[in-house]
């Protein structure tokens, strides 16, 4: 999936635990063979390859992962949308990654292809098409959180209840540590990899952080970066980065995404209104701000680093 899966298990025993490790990294690769974009053979490259021409036959699985990322499209005004596949080669923040900016013409012409109304999902049939050729779609926005969500089932199949599994900024936390919840900390956009701004206790929850640091570069004290706004084809400029706590992985991974377009402008108040999801924005200006959800929740350590 094109990210590193780590995964803790606590007070379990160790034979027992090795062998739901194994299952879970099983699962891993089994969601990673259905849903993922650079594999010829999944799901998803057959839906992309016959963009314009005819639906295609896919599990239930993908199915259900792709109509909940269409609910997130709609409820986020777009700010969400699996069809930023189009985007793929345009932007170069993979392996290809060389500094360079794309032509505009392009950037207009990929544009034109990006529109989640234009996925069709005929759930009881279990057939998904794309309405436009050179239309693609992209679960890298939901597949691994939703792979998370699959970690935990299984990890409680084994009898496994205290655990932590991250795929990413992917992260789910069963039971608890030692007893206390589990402590969760906030990297700081600007700031060391291993570097905090902020922490919170959880127990049996779903976080995820979309940011601007991931994959991207900066030029000319301008950063680009991977996450792209639907609606310009650009890197997204209203955050640094959003995390999202909810009931699970899969949800906090699209919302993540979704309030980083929209800014803490436009994604607190929605963010607000979002049953069960609580939300904390680094701004573009770097000012913290945080849903009410975790008010006296949130420990902020120190603010955020400055720079570009």
């Amino acid at each position: 999936m094109g990210t590193v899966v780590e995964l803790g298990i606590r007070g379990a025993d160790p034979d027992a635990a090795a062998v739901a490790a194994s299952a879970v990294f099983a699962e891993f690769a089994r969601l990673d063979r259905l849903m993922s974009s650079w594999r010829p053979d999944s799901a998803v490259a057959r839906i992309n390859a016959a963009a314009g021409q005819h639906p295609v036959k896919v599990s239930a699985e993908v199915v259900a992962v792709i109509a909940a990322a269409q609910e997130v499209a709609r409820r986020s005004d777009g700010a969400f949308d699996i069809t930023v596949g189009a985007f793929r080669g345009l932007w170069k923040f993979d392996e290809d990654m060389d500094g360079s900016l794309p032509d505009e013409a392009a950037v207009a012409a990929r544009r034109a292809l990006v529109d989640y109304h234009d996925v069709i999902v005929q759930s009881d049939s279990r057939q998904v098409m794309l309405a436009r050729t050179g239309m693609r779609l992209t679960l890298g926005g939901a597949a691994k959180g939703y792979a998370v969500d699959r970690a935990r089932v299984v990890l409680g199949g084994h009898g496994i209840a205290d655990f932590v599994i991250r795929a990413g900024g992917d992260t789910y936390v069963g039971g608890r540590r030692d007893g206390h919840p589990w402590r969760v900390g906030i990297r700081d956009p600007r700031g060391p990899r291993e570097h905090a701004f902020a922490r919170l206790s959880l127990s049996n929850a779903g976080a995820a952080t979309s940011g601007d640091y991931a994959r991207g570069f900066v030029r000319d004290g301008i950063r680009y970066h991977h996450i792209l706004d639907p609606a310009t084809a650009h890197p997204a400029r209203r955050s640094r980065s959003v995390t999202v706590i909810a009931a699970g992985a899969m949800r906090a991974d699209m919302w993540s995404t979704a309030l980083f377009v929209l800014g803490p402008g436009r994604g607190l108040p929605l963010a607000e209104r979002l049953p069960g999801l609580k939300a904390v924005f680094v701004g573009a200006d770097n000012a913290v701000s945080v849903s009410s959800g975790l008010a006296g929740r949130l420990e902020i350590l120190q603010a955020p680093s400055p720079g570009p």
